[in-house]
């Protein structure tokens, strides 16, 4: 019997300092997350990091906050229970991080005679610290806990038609009663030396943005790559100019050199060059989080206006849509009858 487990990055169990310190501890210790040795990881995590970050993050986490649990938790569980009704197969809700942990969710799967899993890491584009450690933990919890299943995975999907389709006309919607003269791509940042990790070939990331242009095994697993093809993606769907769109990474941690360029001076310069209303999206993800409600639409908002800018809109991610559930519906009743995965 077959069926679907969806997997998002997770969240504290409520938005204060006493839950956030075992998630976080939870997030950051992972190899994929923070790439240290263990005993150095231990220093930077449990040794400095929590020892201030729990307070702060659950501040951050309050102001988001909805009335029902974790925004992201929420959407996740709308957009499963949506999903539900377009299948016969199981689909089964798991996190990276945190309670609903994915060994749970196989359980739960496995409980209904499910032994042929499709594995949906629910991150359009390939990272270390996002896809790859998704999979990963999957297969070591498959590995020790349920040798009898087989899990097949979907690849990143941040190329695939359907999904640039839905996510233009996601964008094309929330721009329609805004007068823009920018649009900005933000995705979440990570570490320049993840995508060196990430090159099978050790050789063709250059993060200078030539080797992208030459078709290479790397692209599969590269994430700078891969975010601008998105953009350009959505740029050509929707017939917009060049001059209109830009894209920037967000959320870094200082000490090392993360992707450029950053987000947050990406709001003070389009708005000291004349920028007065800025539209953000966020392709990184598929449903909105701390990062896109708190860092883009709150934090975002303000650093541009006191940069000089007017009028600034954040465009929700997929989220629940029933567009977006159509297309992952269409996608796994594909595998479901004949074994293909969207490309």
């Amino acid at each position: 019997m077959k069926g679907v487990l969806l997997v998002n990055l997770g969240s504290p169990e409520s938005p204060t300092a006493k839950d956030l310190k075992p998630y976080l501890d939870e997030f950051l210790m992972d190899e994929r997350v923070i790439d240290a040795p263990l005993w150095l990881r231990n220093i930077i995590v449990r040794g400095i990091i929590l020892q201030t970050r729990p307070k702060k993050s659950a501040e951050a986490y309050a102001k988001i906050w909805w009335d029902e649990g974790s925004p992201l938790i929420i959407i996740s569980e709308r957009f499963t229970d949506k999903l539900r009704k377009q299948t016969d197969m199981p689909v089964a809700l798991g996190m990276r991080y945190g309670t609903m942990s994915i060994k749970k969710s196989l359980q739960e799967l496995r409980d209904k005679g499910v032994e042929d899993v499709l594995l949906v890491p629910l991150y359009p584009h390939y990272a270390m610290s996002s896809y790859e450690t998704v999979v990963v933990k999957a297969m070591e919890v498959q590995k020790e806990f349920f040798p009898q299943t087989r899990l097949t995975t979907l690849p990143a999907f941040y190329r695939n038609p359907e999904y640039i389709k839905v996510l233009s006309k996601s964008i094309a919607d929330g721009l329609k009663n805004f007068d823009y003269d920018h649009i900005l791509f933000s995705y979440h940042g990570i570490p320049e030396r993840h995508i060196r990790k990430s090159d099978p070939t050790s050789y063709h990331c250059k993060i200078d943005g030539s080797c992208c242009t030459i078709n290479s095994v790397a692209h599969h697993s590269c994430y700078r790559h891969q975010v601008y093809k998105t953009t350009e993606l959505v740029k050509a769907t929707l017939g917009l100019k060049d001059e209109q769109v830009s894209l920037s990474f967000q959320s870094r941690l200082a000490g090392d050199p993360w992707l450029k360029p950053y987000t947050d001076y990406e709001f003070e310069r389009l708005a000291k060059e004349g920028v007065k209303r800025l539209a953000v999206i966020t392709p990184a993800f598929v449903a909105d989080c701390l990062e896109t409600l708190e860092e883009i639409a709150m934090e975002g908002k303000d650093q541009f206006i006191e940069a000089g800018g007017e009028n600034y809109t954040h465009i929700p991610c997929l989220n629940d849509s029933d567009a977006w559930v159509q297309v992952m519906a269409n996608w796994v009743k594909d595998w479901e009858t004949t074994g293909r995965l969207p490309s």
